[in-house]
């Protein structure tokens, strides 16, 4: 068994975040699986308010004899249900709490343990002003020595390198036809005397990529010799400092009296830089943030289109007024149940694989400078648009013009949740099989990634030897574990009957990602547990969500009281998420003085600083602007082949 400190070694603090919601959802499902199967779901099932359903053609009554609805309006049972919801807000908010402490302090201690790292001792700063008869690197340098004599080390400023980062692109690709021309120079050779010529035009094709890569190269040098030249200075630079109190000093003061100039932010590590997009100004990053948020909305709007076509399928009468011509076939009992019950969620979840790649490719243009705030950015948005277009979407999308109300009369939210989520329960069940269940074993094997690298390998160029470890891609998967629990927590006292299979998703989730951390998966960057902040926030959400169903149902069910009585657990929960956001959120955004000044004085007597100075002052240079040599490497690669021996 794979234990957290071997885990933290491996895979970092991000995947030691990543399990710890794996295992606090499954807490949390066990003990609403306790209370929902063997208290709320006998109590549903012994009610007579659906009289008139068949238990032996149940799979065609979406389930309702197991929820809530099929309990008496005005029913004293009802209580049972209002303490359960009670129980569960109380059990998952001491549960938040003490992993947000937990993860805190973990944060804490793995930087106190980690040894020296660039980021710890650089910022970022944007928006340097022009000062006439200087370059941006004389800005610099210049204000920094003025204003931090005691602590600035060095600074590097950043440069437009679109133009090297093609030409690079450019060059990969033709050495590695070169490597793929003579990755069997044995068959080759063996095809000199053919009467096809196969040898000699191949040789000409070696030849003819290796004179390419050539001038590929020489026009690269002249492009970085251009590029070093200040005027393709962006206005912003890495700048370092010779203590972590130093830099994070200069980050968290305004450096000027225009709070538009000089602005500052935590570097990444080096690795962790998204050289590709750097926005100059203020001005357009704001744009770029603002061009973002509406392209979110638009995709939300386009993909409800869908999600009403898949709901449509859920609903045998609104398919044969669709389609009349399919009457006949869908009064077959295996292929209606087919359409109604497996297929609206297979459909569905094959639209919602596009979304994270397409919320990567917004957050990388909102102006991020590193990979892990896009990932973060990406995770945040398909968590939201998946609750929004998965939940909120499937719930309304059968009376979706009459929901536009909601818009204008919000105070009947409530009470239309409360009616439409309770019907959805058994699409929502087959969502956790088509969807979940099949994701986790998907996992296990990487059947998507093998079958896209089976497809697009042959046509890619690359060879064996560039063949990369994949990391975990947070952004997909820890939407989708939040997504689930929001099902659980909100289904858990309307229909618990869809409790043991998130359960049983949640424990293949834990034992296939135990499996990967250790086995499949490489760490590329560290959010040192950011992560966290984002799945509370979602806890949170789902507490309040259950809430203002708990309001509808027990009002549409005749016990007033109750709704009334439910009202104070959405202000105990915001004041309960406004105190652990005073108390822990701080810890995730930046470190204390208590931290960074032990540190600093830890590294004074360790004599390995200097050279890690030293390496720090050309730590942050863009790669587009290193020494490439391509041709070399051909050439060394064309003597076998074209050898007479």
């Amino acid at each position: 068994m794979l234990s957290e400190e071997e885990l933290l070694s491996s895979s970092g603090l991000d995947a030691v975040v990543f399990m710890r919601i794996v295992t606090f959802s499954l807490k949390v499902l066990l003990f609403a699986g306790v209370i929902g199967i063997f208290v709320l779901l006998p109590v549903n099932c012994s009610g007579d308010q659906l009289a008139d359903v068949d238990i032996a053609n149940i799979s065609n009554n979406s389930l309702d004899v197991f929820t809530i609805s099929n309990v008496k309006d005005g029913s004293h049972w009802l209580w049972i249900h209002f303490s359960a919801v009670y129980l569960i807000t109380a059990y998952i908010c001491c549960l938040l709490y003490y992993e947000y402490d937990y993860i805190s302090s973990k944060r804490i201690e793995y930087f106190c343990s980690s040894k020296p790292l660039f980021h710890q001792f650089t910022i970022l700063v944007r928006g340097i002003p022009a000062s006439p008869g200087r370059n941006i690197s004389d800005t610099v340098e210049n204000f920094f020595t003025e204003y931090h004599p005691s602590t600035y080390l060095s600074h590097t400023v950043v440069r437009r390198t679109s133009k090297l980062r093609g030409l690079i692109h450019d060059a990969k690709t033709y050495y590695r036809k070169l490597v793929r021309l003579q990755s069997n120079p044995a068959q080759v050779n063996s095809n000199r005397g053919s009467c096809f010529g196969l040898f000699r035009r191949k040789a000409d094709l070696v030849d003819r990529y290796g004179k390419r890569l050539g001038d590929i190269e020489q026009h690269l040098r002249l492009e970085q010799s251009e590029v070093s030249s200040a005027g393709k200075e962006v206005p912003a630079a890495f700048v370092s400092f010779k203590s972590r109190y130093g830099a994070a000093i200069s980050m968290h003061m305004q450096q000027s009296n225009n709070p538009i100039q000089w602005v500052t932010e935590q570097a990444p590590e080096p690795h962790d830089v998204y050289w590709p997009f750097f926005s100059s100004t203020f001005m357009q990053r704001w744009l770029s943030k603002l061009g973002v948020a509406v392209a979110c909305f638009l995709l939300i709007v386009l993909f409800f289109i869908p999600v009403v076509l898949v709901q449509g399928l859920t609903n045998l009468n609104q398919l044969q007024i669709w389609f009349p011509f399919l009457k006949s076939i869908l009064t077959i009992t295996f292929i209606s149940q087919v359409i109604t019950g497996y297929l609206p969620s297979l459909i569905l979840q094959m639209f919602m694989k596009m979304v994270p790649p397409i919320m990567e490719c917004l957050s990388s243009i909102q102006g991020y400078i590193s990979l892990s705030d896009i990932k973060k950015s990406a995770c945040f948005k398909v968590l939201w648009f998946t609750i929004w277009n998965v939940f909120f979407a499937t719930v309304f999308s059968g009376t979706a013009l009459s929901q536009l109300s909601l818009v204008f009369e919000p105070k009947n939210i409530p009470t239309k949740l409360a009616v439409a989520v309770p019907g959805q329960a058994s699409f929502f069940i087959a969502y956790v099989v088509t969807s979940g269940w099949t994701s986790s074993l998907s996992e296990l094997i990487n059947l998507f990634p093998l079958i896209t690298s089976l497809v697009t390998r042959p046509f890619s160029g690359n060879s064996d030897d560039e063949l990369e470890v994949p990391s975990i891609p947070y952004h997909k998967d820890i939407p989708n574990i939040l997504f689930f629990v929001l099902l659980g927590i909100t289904y858990f006292f309307l229909a618990p009957l869809i409790l043991p299979f998130l359960f049983v998703y949640f424990s293949l989730e834990y034992i296939v990602y135990r499996n990967q951390f250790l086995n499949v998966y490489a760490p590329k960057y560290e959010t040192a547990g950011k992560f966290w902040p984002i799945a509370h926030s979602c806890m949170i959400f789902s507490l309040l969500l259950m809430h203002a169903i708990a309001v509808g149902i027990f009002t549409l069910k005749g016990l007033p009281l109750a709704s009334t009585l439910v009202v104070p657990l959405p202000i105990l929960t915001l004041l309960f998420n406004e105190y652990c956001r005073k108390r822990f959120l701080p810890n995730f955004s930046a470190y204390s003085a208590e931290a960074l000044i032990t540190k600093d004085r830890e590294d004074q007597n360790d004599p390995a600083m200097a050279e890690f100075f030293d390496k720090l002052v050309t730590a942050y240079g863009d790669p587009a602007l290193m020494p490439v040599s391509f041709t070399t490497n051909a050439d060394s690669l064309n003597r076998p082949l074209m050898s007479e021996d």
